[in-house]
């Protein structure tokens, strides 16, 4: 389109209306002595013969001789009267290179023109627009098919286990539309010899078991086998048919995980909260396909309750080099990015084996590694203190380092072969009733949308509260400069329950690392809302005031002991264990203090 306007600018010319008198000079009526004069006058002048010039003579031969033929012949005066040229109709014709049977509108031509017209102009175009919208109809906003939302939904339970979660995430209608093949009967099975132990069979009646597992639906046993190779880092002995499905897999895995998560923390109880533990598993599912760690390798053991899984996505690390450190009493990950830079290369080489290349490897990837610090409070905007039924809002700021100073950086997962960004999940959970109260996606990436949104909420919050400008100016600028120093703002809202002291615990979980989750204890205090709808009585500050609430929270923690989450990897000692003691624990942070303390904070485990 570009180019014909260009090319009609270029080669359009103005066209001039042939004027018989005006080309001689003359007006119109004039005489024809007049013309002949006229005539002779401009052939001296223009005549080949007088004037070599070939624009002198091409204007003689189309305009002077015309003109005066138009004047003085019959014929030619006849014509420029009828038609305004001495030559007859000078007009344009245009058409349709069409072949002429079909410009014969009688007979059948006419029935093959109108097909034409209907197929080519309605038909087509319609049955394109019909074939896009059912198959854009079949997808979310995120490019999940509703149907694998819908089965989902379905097979999510309360309480679900990493391994058992990979039995939901394989159910995607997108993995069962993945071709089944004759070819890959053989392969698979020698796939399922070398992942067999990962599997979760019984293995007092294994044969009972494998006969089991190969019963499901064709789709969903390669699947499965297909994450435990990439688990355990077998995909190198895949076919090619096979390595093109392992490729796709792993494509659509992120973001049918993100869908997943949603699942699991959608509202379902009538208190409109989600499940915590299958919403755990789940990103715990992510942190192993992401840095292809396999999922026994969260197996705890002593006092590290994460197993060795952390130690493995860190470059040149096996369970042997993981066993090495161990003699020098570093088990646990944490302790192990504690030590100085110094220090851990002489561990590294010395003790593990590594080389100083490698050390460097390791080193590089440590620094990259994220660290979180969570600092939230949970208020009624206006008013003092929580009271049952209010709408509770709850800000958060979520503050990332790592080593290296990024805030923004992709995470190191050199086996998965796609662009993942690093995502983190904010949860505000009852720990012993397995309910999300909040969930929130966070993502470090995009610093100028996080200015953006951090402003607006500030902005928004201090208006509500009747706040002068200069003070929410101020408010703003001191987010802003939060955001650009490594934090972002979560803001949401909830219904307070009934009153009584709440011991809830916040989650930050990423999907990509494993072993930078933070954990942190609080409590949330409610009080009971007033018959005449105002506020009830909040004590004042004093020491009878700290006392009470200090024997009150003695008593809480004499009285209520809840379980905190567990992989299914613990040991099965633990776990009888702490069936009737409780794994978690709460840490109380400073007393409730009248009205403005509406949170006892309590310290990261």
């Amino acid at each position: 389109m570009i180019f014909l306007v260009y090319y009609i600018k270029l080669v359009s010319r103005e066209v001039q209306v042939f004027e018989p008198f005006s080309i001689l000079g003359l007006e119109a009526g004039a005489s024809e002595s007049d013309i002949k004069k006229s005539y002779r006058r401009l052939s001296i002048q223009y005549h080949p013969d007088k004037n070599p010039d070939p624009e002198a003579h091409k204007y003689f031969i189309e305009y002077i001789s015309k003109a005066y033929q138009a004047l003085t012949d019959p014929i030619s005066r006849e014509n420029y009267e009828k038609y305004g040229h001495p030559d007859g109709r000078q007009g344009l014709q245009m058409g349709i290179a069409l072949p002429k049977f079909l410009l014969n509108i009688d007979g059948a031509s006419g029935g093959i023109m109108l097909l034409g017209i209907v197929g080519f102009c309605i038909l087509l175009p319609l049955m394109i627009a019909v074939i896009y919208l059912s198959r854009s109809s079949k997808y979310t906003g995120n490019y999940v098919m509703h149907q694998t939302l819908s089965t989902y939904y379905y097979f999510m339970k309360p309480s679900l286990a990493p391994s058992k979660v990979i039995d939901v995430f394989i159910k995607a209608a997108e993995y069962m539309e993945m071709p089944v093949r004759r070819s890959d009967d053989e392969p698979l099975q020698k796939l399922f010899v070398a992942v067999r132990s990962e599997l979760n069979l019984d293995l007092k009646n294994i044969k009972t078991e494998q006969a089991k597992f190969w019963k499901q639906h064709p789709s969903l046993v390669k699947m499965e086998l297909l994450i435990q190779a990439h688990l355990t880092c077998e995909s190198f002995a895949l076919t090619p048919a096979l390595l093109k499905d392992y490729r796709h897999m792993l494509e659509l895995a992120p973001r049918l995980l993100e869908e997943l998560v949603k699942i699991a923390v959608l509202p379902r109880n009538p208190h409109g909260f989600g499940w915590l533990r299958p919403a755990l598993s789940v990103i715990e599912l992510s942190q192993n396909i992401i840095q292809a760690v396999p999922l026994s390798a969260r197996k705890a053991s002593g006092a590290n309750s994460e197993g060795i899984a952390p130690f493995l996505q860190l470059p040149h690390f096996t369970e042997a080099t993981v066993k090495k450190i161990a003699r020098k009493k570093i088990r646990a990950f944490q302790e192990l990015c504690d030590m100085p830079v110094e220090d851990r290369a002489a561990l590294l080489t010395q003790v593990a084996g590594l080389s100083e290349e490698q050390a460097r490897d390791v080193e590089f990837v440590l620094e990259m590694i994220p660290s979180i610090e969570v600092d939230m409070k949970c208020e009624t905007e206006g008013e003092e203190g929580i009271q049952e039924g209010d709408v509770v809002t709850m800000y958060a700021w979520v503050s990332l380092q790592r080593r290296n100073g990024l805030t923004a950086a992709l995470p190191h997962c050199p086996n998965f072969l796609f662009h993942k960004e690093e995502n983190f999940w904010l949860l505000l959970a009852n720990v012993a009733s397995n309910d999300v109260w909040l969930s929130q996606k966070v993502s470090f990436m995009d610093e100028a949308t996080a200015i953006t949104a951090a402003s607006k909420a500030i902005q928004e919050t201090q208006e509500a509260l009747g706040a002068s400008a200069k003070e929410i100016g101020n408010a703003v600028r001191e987010a802003v400069d939060r955001v650009k120093k490594g934090s972002r703002l979560v803001m949401g809202k909830f219904q307070a329950p009934a009153e009584g002291t709440h011991n809830l615990t916040s989650f930050c979980l990423c999907d990509a690392w494993i072993g930078c989750d933070t954990k942190t204890s609080f409590k949330l205090k409610v009080l009971k809302r007033s018959r005449a709808g105002t506020r009830g009585h909040v004590p004042e500050e004093g020491p009878v005031a700290a006392a009470e609430d200090g024997i009150e929270e003695e008593e809480e923690e004499e009285e209520e002991e809840y379980d905190d989450y567990e992989s299914e990897y613990s040991d099965d000692e633990e776990d009888a264990k702490n069936k009737g003691e409780g794994k978690g624990k709460v840490v109380n942070g400073s007393a409730h203090q009248g009205a403005e303390s509406d949170i006892d904070s309590g310290s990261d485990e």
